[in-house]
């Protein structure tokens, strides 16, 4: 397994121990990793640090030639917001750990020139699967939808 998704996945593991949501993102350029992160929407009260956010949040401050030969790498499909932010910053190239459990914009990515590469682990799908089973509501608040009771 690349050792930069295995660096994502145990992000993801340890936002998961911390009471968070278990997705996790490396961000590497040249080879070496330039910043971690986990979504701690929970951990800090946060309205937008899904984990692609708080790995380039930790990444620091970058120029547009560091960003423009970066691989970002998340354990799940980035989500609208977290694809804005590829965008915005011009990043290449995003390794996805999975997308059967949820699947962001990844066609609008493509068509902005962002190249993907959806690796479907089988421990990202594992966490997961898991991880909405047990705690839906949390899910569905992280991804922006409202269950309504009938």
């Amino acid at each position: 397994m690349d050792i930069f998704l295995e660096a994502a996945i145990e992000e993801a593991k340890a936002g998961l121990e911390e009471g968070g949501i278990p997705i996790g993102s490396i961000l590497v350029i040249g080879g070496k990793i330039m910043g971690r992160g986990r979504n701690r929407r929970v951990q800090k009260g946060s309205a937008v640090l899904h984990a692609e956010m708080d790995c380039l949040e930790n990444a620091g401050r970058l120029t547009a030639h560091d960003y423009s030969r970066s691989v970002l790498y998340s354990t799940l499909s980035p989500c609208d917001m977290c694809s804005g932010t590829v965008l915005l910053y011009r990043i290449p190239k995003v390794i996805i750990g999975e997308n059967v459990t949820f699947q962001g914009p990844e066609d609008y990515l493509r068509s902005r020139g962002v190249k993907l590469e959806i690796v479907n682990n089988q421990e990202c799908i594992r966490l997961m699967r898991a991880f909405i089973a047990s705690k839906p509501e949390l899910w569905n608040e992280d991804i922006g939808v409202e269950k309504r009771s009938k």
